[in-house]
Formats: C-alpha cells, sequence, structure tokens
C-alpha cells in the first residue's frame, strides 16, 4: 500500500528493511538529492507520529531533497516496521523507541543529520538528540506532542465541557488502544476513517484524487497494535505525556539548534516553545508559527512547511562549511 502512495513521486525511492537485531526490521525509505554537488550536505531524518508512516512525507519528499539526501522509516511498532512487544514502563517504552532509532542509523551507516519529527515523532526526535548528542546537527520539532504537563484539574474542565456522550465514550474507550474500534470495524475499517476524518482527503487533494490516503492510514494500523499500545503506556487520560518533556527539554545539549514549528489551528500549545526558549538561554531557540495550519502542517501547509525546514537545513550546511 505504502508503495501505491509513493507512486505519486517522480524522483526514484529507494526503499528498504533495516535488520536493527533482536529479530526486528525497520521499514526504511531514502531519496537521493537531486540538484548536482549536494553530497555534502548535511542529510535530513523524518520521523512521524502516531498512527502514521513514511508515506505522510509524500507532499515534502521531493521538495526537501533537492540539496540533500532524505530518510524517513516507520517507527518500530507502526506501518511495515516490526511490531514487538513493548515494555509496560513508559520511560522503558520511550527507551526502546529512541534506540530503535539509533540502531536503524548506525545499520544504514548515518553519522551526522538534522533529525525533524511530528508530534510523536517530535517527542522521539528530542528524546533521541538528549541520548545521542553526537548525531544530531540539529533538531526540528513539528508541532510536538508531549511536552506540556498535565494540569491537576484536567479532568475536571472535561467532564464539566464536554457533552454527555463524549465523556460516556471516554471512559468506555480508556482500557482500550486508540484506534482499536477501527480495527474492530473489520472491512468498514477505511470508511470509519473517512467518517472520523473526512479532512485527510482535502490535505491530499493535490496528490490524490481518490480515498488512497483513507486506505494507507487503515492498513497502517490495522495489525497488531504493538506502537499503538506502547503510546499509551506513555499516555494517560486524554493523551497527557507521563514524562513530559519541557522537564528535561534543557538537558539537550547546548551547541544543538532547536527549531520549532506549530500550527496556528493546532490543539499543540505553542506556549511550550517559548517556555523552552527560558529553559535554554544559552542556545539557539528558535519557534515559528505556519498560519492557517493545524496539527498536521507538513500536509496542511505543505509550502511554507518545506520552505522553512530547506531554510534551517541550508542554515546548517552554511555552518558546517566555516572554517
Amino acid at each position: 500500500m505504502c508503495a501505491s502512495f509513493l507512486a505519486a513521486l517522480q524522483s526514484k525511492i529507494c526503499s528498504e528493511m533495516v535488520d536493527i537485531g533482536d529479530g526486528c526490521k525497520v521499514r526504511s525509505i531514502s531519496i537521493k538529492p537531486t540538484e548536482p554537488d549536494s553530497d555534502e550536505h548535511i542529510p535530513l531524518v523524518l520521523v512521524h507520529g502516531f498512527g502514521g508512516g513514511v508515506g505522510i512525507w509524500v507532499k515534502n519528499l521531493e521538495e526537501l531533497s533537492h540539496h540533500r539526501a532524505v530518510y524517513a522509516f516507520d517507527l518500530l511498532g507502526f506501518g511495515r516496521s516490526s511490531r514487538p512487544m513493548f515494555s509496560q514502563c513508559p520511560v522503558e517504552v520511550e527507551s526502546q523507541f529512541v534506540d530503535s532509532i539509533e540502531k536503524w542509523r548506525a545499520s544504514i551507516g548515518l553519522e551526522k543529520f538534522v533529525l525533524l519529527g511530528h508530534s510523536l515523532g517530535a517527542f522521539l526526535a528530542a528524546s533521541y538528540s538528549m541520548k545521542f548528542p553526537e548525531r544530531v546537527e540539529h533538531v526540528v520539532l513539528a508541532d510536538p506532542w508531549g511536552f506540556p504537563k498535565r494540569p491537576p484539574d484536567a479532568a475536571e474542565k472535561f467532564a464539566r465541557r464536554a457533552p454527555l456522550w463524549a465523556r460516556a465514550l471516554v471512559r468506555l474507550m480508556e482500557p482500550f488502544n486508540p484506534l482499536a474500534g477501527m480495527r474492530a470495524a473489520g472491512p468498514w475499517g477505511p470508511g470509519l476513517i473517512v467518517w472520523m476524518r473526512p479532512d485527510f482527503k482535502d490535505k491530499y487533494k493535490t496528490v490524490f484524487a481518490d480515498d488512497t490516503v483513507f486506505n494507507y492510514l487503515y492498513h497502517c494500523n490495522a495489525q497488531t497494535p504493538s506502537g499503538e499500545s506502547a503510546f499509551k503506556t506513555m499516555t494517560e487520560s486524554f493523551g497527557w505525556a507521563k514524562h513530559p518533556m519541557i522537564d528535561r527539554i534543557h538537558k539537550l545539549d547546548h551547541s544543538i539548534p532547536l527549531t520549532m514549528i506549530y500550527g496556528s489551528r493546532s490543539w499543540m500549545d505553542i506556549s511550550m516553545g517559548d517556555k523552552t526558549k527560558e529553559l535554554r538561554p544559552y542556545s539557539h531557540v528558535e519557534v515559528k508559527q505556519i498560519d492557517k495550519a493545524g496539527h498536521h502542517i507538513y500536509s496542511d501547509k505543505s509550502e511554507e512547511f518545506n520552505q522553512i525546514v530547506t531554510e534551517v537545513c541550508s542554515r546548517v550546511d552554511l555552518d558546517l562549511q566555516q572554517p
């Protein structure tokens, strides 16, 4: 299914299953730079968010690869990557994700790169950059999940504002994985995604005129919910991170520049970007907002998103050329 999703691209995509040990493989794609004399430019690595896969970058891969190699992979437990059993400890789960990224890096032979993650992928990109700072030239967090602390009155606010049906649904679904209903729907699963997220067709309408995007997302999540269960372990009620990143982002090596990109219509809290600036006073932290973009900023406003990321990577190229 992903092959047909990426068939919309004109550039040649290299796809492989990368062995990371312990019987696990990570589905990986790469695209070479299209412009000549670009081999020395810093590579870019893309990390998708919850429920996604490499295909979600279909509106970004070619534009971002003009002057550099671009890599993307299905996180362990998602897409076509292996689906192992994860720990029941949230700290250990995060470490398992991060270590799988490092094993993937080592297996394909990347030395240093710009690391970009979206949502859950941004949370893991930040965690990876703290654990393996020697590999990261710049980290880009696109509408990152998992930064703020859960307010003590979060449940009470929800109970006051949400309609009765919504409160009942949350109580009913809390013991289950987030996408359990989609899998339970069986052959009606893709239709359920269409019903729940009709906006995705609009996000990719310049690429697909049919329901390709819904079929892709369904097949990304129809298998054993390994990564999905791991994500649930990392969260508490209403999707808050059990170990918020804002409590430790100051531990990121001060020499690593950080760019945070938010959508103006996203539910993610842009104030976390300003707070991160305060916590890293002697480091480069840039916070940007893309107008009229929601949480999926890479597809909502792909041109603006691609421009920001290209500018970040070009600055890294220039810095590396300095004697």
